[in-house]
């Protein structure tokens, strides 16, 4: 066990190396080299730590900073917030950790757009909007545990197109882009809670036939 955080620490520092160099050379070998050399391990040792190249490193970038947004998250009291506010809170977290490495995380995206790389983005993402929920206290396993899911990824994804792109002080456009969006969210659950327990007032139309067959 200790070896295996030990070792995940120094996967830590060797990705935080790599992505200085991502955000300028792409997610590339050289890159990777280069990020090995700052962390003075020889790029030989890629292999070792990194086994498939720079498709492991982008994923292990990706669930990094899961890792980092759900200790971030761990730190802070949310009970008392209502859900909206805690997915708006949880959500610029996330784009605070990933701001601190803005164009290497550009980049990834155009590299998990590359054929070939898709499944990366579609991992990624699924992963990135389960641990926002995980992170709030989300613990459904009903239907709604995957309707919250696809919702929330519209949302990351638009959002994250506007703050790649958005010059205004302390992301201003960003955040009023994304409280309209979570807004918009929660309208949709609200209305298809009402459906829910409007349903429960309609009969089961089997059971309607199998007392009908019993008369």
């Amino acid at each position: 066990m200790l070896k295996q955080h030990v070792r995940q620490e120094r996967k830590d520092l060797l990705l935080k190396s790599i992505l200085s160099h991502a955000a300028f050379d792409g997610w590339t070998n050289a890159a990777l080299e280069a990020g090995f050399k700052d962390a003075k391990i020889e790029p030989i040792m890629i292999e070792r730590y990194f086994p498939g190249g720079v498709k492991e490193v982008v994923k292990y970038y990706s669930k990094w900073v899961d890792r980092q947004l759900l200790d971030s998250l761990a730190a802070v009291d949310i009970t008392g917030m209502r859900i909206r506010d805690r997915i708006v809170f949880a959500v610029k977290l996330r784009f605070s950790i990933l701001s601190n490495n803005k164009e290497a995380f550009r980049r990834s995206i155009t590299y998990c757009s590359l054929p070939g790389n898709i499944s990366i983005a579609i991992d990624a993402a699924y992963r990135a909007v389960d641990t926002i929920w995980y992170g709030v206290g989300d613990r459904s396993a009903d239907f709604s545990f995957y309707t919250k899911r696809a919702l929330l990824y519209g949302v990351i994804s638009t959002t994250t197109l506007v703050w790649l792109n958005d010059e205004s002080e302390e992301n201003a456009v960003t955040w009023s882009f994304l409280n309209r969006r979570i807004s918009d969210i929660m309208k949709i659950n609200s209305v298809r809670s009402s459906l829910d327990k409007f349903s429960s007032y309609i009969p089961d139309p089997f059971k309607v036939l199998r007392t009908l067959r019993k008369c």
